[in-house]
């Protein structure tokens, strides 16, 4: 996937990888990573799909709201959370990661609810970088 303009750049340093530093370049974010205890570590910090889980709720969820709102339907109370889930893959000789969208959109049909998912997903940046990379759920709760 090509895009047809870049409207905007985000820019990040990380110092120690999975345990050390993030920076954002205009110092907006600056947090401690370490990995969890699950994998080993201390979690004394934030870890990587921690950070990835919260970009892509809400990156998912400003594209339900938008087009909720090009539907004429009310997403006010709407929330999105994001599972992110890591482990082995090809037997070992790597890491992949997992998504399950978790979307509450209260007051809505079911009908109209999964209508308004399937579309957001395809708006949402995050889930075209996704898209045939990783396994990537959704549930209306």
């Amino acid at each position: 996937m090509s895009l047809d303009k870049v409207i905007y750049t985000a820019r990040a340093t990380a110092e120690g990888g999975r345990d050390g530093r993030v920076t954002t370049d205009d110092f907006k974010l600056e947090v401690t990573v370490a990995p969890p205890k699950e994998m080993g570590g201390s979690g004394e910090g934030t870890n990587p799909e921690q950070l990835f889980a919260a970009g892509f709720a809400a990156c998912f969820h400003s594209a339900l709201k938008l087009v909720a709102r090009k539907a004429r339907q009310e997403a006010g109370d709407s929330t999105v959370e994001a599972e992110v889930g890591i482990g082995p893959i090809n037997g070992g000789a790597g890491y992949g990661l997992q998504v399950r969208l978790v979307v509450t959109l209260p007051g809505l049909e079911r009908e109209v609810a999964e209508q308004l998912v399937a579309t957001a997903d395809s708006v949402c940046p995050y889930s075209n970088a996704t898209r045939g990379n990783i396994d990537v759920t959704h549930t209306i709760a």
